[in-house]
């Protein structure tokens, strides 16, 4: 399985990868999601989220907490999220404190994974399995904060 990056403690995570690794047992399952963000300055929303460009990205706008929600039609194992920051280029907009949230929809969302996120620049892989990269979690709902996401999950 993927590095979760170059430097790791309890529940917190340094750094980043330039690259995108994952293993080749993994598949995207983040196209096959419904995508909504609790709120984004003009030209920075769902789209910027998803593009994979690099160079655009969600920009919350208003209150805290930012959100990012992600809503599958069916139950699905989820195992790995892997998003792209970087402190360097967007400091005061990059996500110190990641919750990710999960559920059978938006009403009994509970939190999975807490993390905090120390200067990242790059790649961060979230693990979402515990310890066993292959017993990954049953999900419908998801609530993440913070930039761009690619799902993963193992391949049936």
């Amino acid at each position: 399985m993927a590095e979760s990056s170059e430097g790791e403690e309890e529940g917190k995570l340094v750094g980043g990868n330039q690259q995108l690794v994952v293993d080749d047992d993994l598949c995207e399952m983040a196209k096959k999601a419904a995508w909504s963000v609790s709120s984004c300055k003009p030209g920075n929303g769902v789209l910027s989220l998803r593009d994979d460009n690099l160079d655009t990205y969600w920009q919350s706008d208003g209150a805290q907490p930012h959100l990012v929600n992600i809503q599958f039609q069916k139950k699905v194992k989820l195992q790995l999220v892997v998003l792209y920051v970087d402190f360097k280029l967007d400091e005061s907009y990059t996500p110190s404190k990641i919750s990710i949230r999960a559920g059978d929809g938006f009403h009994n969302l509970k939190e999975i994974k807490a993390i905090e996120l120390v200067k990242p620049a790059g790649w961060v892989y979230i693990s979402l399995s515990g310890n066993d990269p292959r017993n990954p979690i049953p999900h419908q709902a998801f609530q993440f904060t913070s930039r761009e996401f690619i799902t993963y999950s193992t391949v049936r």
